[in-house]
C-alpha cells in the first residue's frame, strides 16, 4: 500500500486543506493525516475531523482514526455501508 502524509493544524479544515487532500489521491492509495497539538489535541475533537472529512470528501472514501492520526482510503466504488 502506498500512502502519502499530511498534517492538520491549528487552521483545521479549510476549502485548500480538502483540494490538497484530494490531489494526494492521484498517485497514492491512503492518505494519512497526523493532527497536531494546535488542531485540538483531544480524541472526541479528532474524531469530529474524521466526519467532517468524510462529509466534504464524498461517499466514495472511507476513515479510520488511529490514535492522533486519521488514515482516508479512497474506493473505486462506493463502499456499501451496514446497517
Amino acid at each position: 500500500m502506498t500512502y502519502t502524509e499530511m498534517q492538520l493544524g491549528k487552521n483545521g479544515i479549510t476549502d485548500n486543506f480538502i483540494k490538497t487532500l484530494k490531489n494526494g489521491f492521484t498517485f497514492h492509495e491512503n492518505v494519512r493525516i497526523s493532527v497536531l497539538k494546535s488542531a485540538g489535541h483531544a480524541r472526541n475533537k479528532v474524531k469530529e475531523y474524521e466526519e467532517e472529512i468524510l462529509n466534504k470528501m464524498g461517499n466514495r472514501y472511507t476513515a479510520r482514526k488511529i490514535g492522533f492520526t486519521i488514515v482516508v482510503k479512497k474506493w473505486r466504488k462506493a463502499p456499501v455501508k451496514k446497517k
